[in-house]
């Protein structure tokens, strides 16, 4: 282990998927708050959707997602009703009409929902929102369900992205995690997509596995490669088995030690560009040719809850358990209790749990973490002047960034501020010294790398 490695790579620090980040919200964001906000968004604000649906076939032991396993669609269906008095609540108050420019499903394996039952919240979307004509239809699907049938409701509902949950193709690897999908299971998937013109995929590959290898995390890029999706998003496992009781599952010797997942995780990277796609930020890969890396080279790419993404709307409407949307206000996160989910909504309420309320500090402070997260380079006093904000605002960065520059991890020239190449693997520590909740921080998060 480097010098480097061994000081950063270990650190705990948050994905910065938002900023503030969702640890520090807290219920003085209340569903009538949350109602006031939904009404005084202008009328012409581009909007994105999240529909989270929590239910998979069956736990994944590495499974951090807020999900639960069933056999029943009665769950689901019921589930799917709910959701529609909860869009029908949203829209009193926000108004019909608005113009819609992404629309993403996660969970969970929002799949499961019969396919009536999808169309009906489709066909619900599509009545009250404005489809924008190059709209981004997302949905996450585990492979092990998908078939011609499905591929077929997906194209119905108008998806024009899928992101398939491959993790590892290795068998022991999967027995390990509990996800076994053979090779042939997702070739059976990607050729099922493509078929109905669904050719805009996705793939989510894992690091820091128990029983993964070199071998393992090369052949596993190999026949990504063969298959050819679009992009790759490469994830570490985040080991939190106090916080998710099902990974108790993995022992943890079995677990790659910090050295071993530095390697693996520099062997993933080597191998997905050698595979011939650019890298996109920390943790995401793309052919040349898709969207998000011609995004990237044209300075478009944003980082949100669901990763990199194409997605420019600054407003996101999440629906169902656990969602989290994002206003010019503030951030807002509905209760993750399915129990309390469904008891607001039944008694008309917004089924608000938590959220925190942003100001033009918030604000600056989150521009500069996600330029840092997407192009490791950012001039903080540029952003500061956007925001109306006094450079006096950051006085201390030059001192906090103080050893990392002494590292080679960052170079500050005047107030630009650059990642290096050795130093962009620990982008999420260089971010964290803008983070000024941080120092407050009492929730546990994964390892740097």
């Amino acid at each position: 282990m480097t010098d480097l490695e061994q000081k950063y790579a270990s650190l705990n620090v948050p994905r910065y998927t938002s900023y503030p980040t969702a640890p520090h919200f807290s219920d003085a964001v209340t569903p009538s708050l949350y109602g006031d906000w939904l009404e005084s968004i202008p009328s012409d604000t581009p909007l994105s959707l999240y529909l989270h649906v929590p239910f998979c076939q069956e736990m994944c032991h590495y499974c951090g997602c807020n999900t639960k396993a069933t056999r029943k669609m009665a769950p689901v269906l019921a589930y799917v009703e709910l959701m529609l008095k909860e869009i029908d609540l949203v829209l009193e108050r926000l108004g019909t009409g608005r113009e819609v420019h992404h629309i993403h499903w996660g969970g969970g394996t929002p799949s499961l929902v019969p396919r009536d039952a999808f169309l009906k919240i489709v066909d619900k979307l599509k009545t009250h929102f404005v489809f924008s004509e190059d709209i981004e239809h997302a949905i996450e699907l585990d492979p092990r369900t998908v078939g011609d049938y499905l591929a077929e409701t997906l194209k119905m509902a108008g998806i024009t992205r899928t992101s398939l949950g491959v993790q590892d193709f290795d068998e022991d690897v999967q027995k390990q995690i509990g996800r076994i999908q053979p090779l042939e299971t997702v070739e059976k998937a990607v050729a099922a997509l493509r078929n109905v013109g669904l050719n805009d995929i996705n793939f989510d590959l894992m690091y820091g596995l128990p029983g993964q290898s070199e071998k393992t995390i090369r052949d596993t890029v190999e026949y990504t490669k063969a298959l050819a999706p679009g992009r790759v998003a490469l994830f570490g496992y985040a080991h939190v088995p106090w916080f998710k009781k099902h990974q108790q599952l993995i022992k943890e010797e079995n677990l790659p030690n910090t050295n071993e997942r530095i390697r693996l995780s520099d062997v993933s990277r080597e191998a997905l560009v050698d595979a011939g796609y650019d890298v996109i930020g920390l943790d995401h890969f793309a052919l040349p040719t898709d969207e998000m890396a011609v995004a990237l080279k044209q300075g478009r790419l944003r980082r949100n809850f669901q990763g990199y993404t194409t997605d420019t709307a600054d407003t996101l409407i999440g629906f169902g358990c656990s969602s989290i949307g994002f206003l010019p206000q503030g951030y807002i996160q509905t209760t993750p209790s399915a129990r309390e989910w469904e008891r607001m909504l039944s008694e008309d309420t917004l089924p608000i749990k938590k959220g925190i309320e942003v100001d033009r500090v918030d604000l600056c402070r989150a521009e500069i973490i996600m330029q840092l997260m997407t192009y490791y380079q950012v001039d903080y006093a540029l952003i500061a002047e956007q925001h109306g904000l006094p450079m006096s605002e950051f006085s201390s960065i030059p001192a906090s960034l103080a050893e990392m520059i002494n590292d080679g991890v960052v170079i500050l020239n005047d107030t630009h501020l650059t990642v290096t190449d050795a130093g962009r693997r620990y982008v999420r520590v260089v971010a964290s010294v803008f983070d000024t909740y941080l120092a407050n921080q009492q929730a546990r998060h994964s390892v740097a790398v």
